[in-house]
């Protein structure tokens, strides 16, 4: 996150602006030394949360076969059936 001070971001808001749009870098403006506010890119929320990785996730095999992994649980519940 950078930080600037109010007077240099007056004279380059625009350009300041226009990169936190493109890069997502955030900006930090500050008066007197103490930061005031923090300039972020806009960004658009979903309305819902259903579908949001859609095209983002690939299933690899069949999840619904089951693995040839002995469980530890059934390892268990084995030895302490023998005993």
């Amino acid at each position: 996150m950078k930080t600037i001070k109010a007077s240099e971001f007056k004279a380059k808001c625009l350009g300041i602006m226009d990169e936190v749009a493109n890069t997502g870098q955030e900006f930090v403006i500050s008066k007197n030394g103490q930061p005031v506010v923090r300039l972020v890119p806009y960004r658009n929320k979903p309305s819902s949360l259903f579908g949001i990785d859609k095209n983002k996730i690939e299933i690899l095999g069949d999840i619904i076969e089951p693995l040839d992994v002995e469980w530890e649980a059934n390892l268990l519940q084995a030895r302490d059936a023998e005993d």
